[in-house]
């Protein structure tokens, strides 16, 4: 499993080590592990709750990586996680994250968030909201369905080359420009 991105407060992290916990201790994945890619105030919290727990040899921290080497970690992954918990501000933001694992093949798991619906679709599963007992039972379906990794992975680059991308986005933006301009100039004329 792979992580890119803030080790902050907002991006579930704590909720990613209990799934991880789970899914090696209860649901015996123990063949599994975890590499986070980045930094940020809440990377040291992190790193003590996996020691804490005894998980210290499935997961490799790197820090922050740029260009080829984040690439050549993030071909590297199996599936993509985005742990950022359900909240007002999670629940309507696009996570960069989702993006860059679709982009790349990688099927993702994440909490049931709505913006996350509206740009995974069915390149992800979806764990019930800040339920990291879920979010390890998703993880633990991908894992033993490799197949269906594939297909999601297919799918979500699919997504994102034909309906996400910037150059898909443009034309519905430069429409909302034109709109706004054209009331504006509608109200310096009254």
């Amino acid at each position: 499993m792979g992580y890119v991105g803030v080790i902050g407060q907002q991006e579930g992290m704590d909720l990613l080590v209990a799934a991880a916990d789970h899914l090696i201790r209860k649901l015996n994945h123990r063949d599994v592990h975890f590499v986070i890619i980045g930094f940020g105030p809440q990377l040291p919290e992190m790193q003590r709750d996996v020691t804490a727990r005894g998980l210290d040899r499935y997961f490799t921290f790197t820090g922050a990586l740029y260009n080829d080497a984040m690439l050549a970690v993030l071909n590297s992954i199996d599936i993509g996680v985005s742990p950022d918990p359900k909240n007002p501000m999670n629940d309507i933001s696009t996570m960069n994250k989702v993006m860059e694992y679709m982009t790349l093949e990688k099927p993702v798991v994440q909490f049931d968030l709505t913006e996350g619906r509206a740009s995974a679709g069915e390149a992800s599963l979806y764990a019930t909201a800040n339920d990291p007992l879920d979010f390890a039972a998703k993880l633990a379906h991908l894992i033993e369905h490799p197949e269906e990794r594939v297909r999601m992975g297919k799918l979500g680059r699919a997504r994102v080359l034909e309906r996400l991308s910037w150059g898909h986005s443009v034309p519905a933006l430069l429409a909302a420009y034109d709109r706004i301009f054209a009331k504006a100039r509608g109200r310096k004329g009254s």
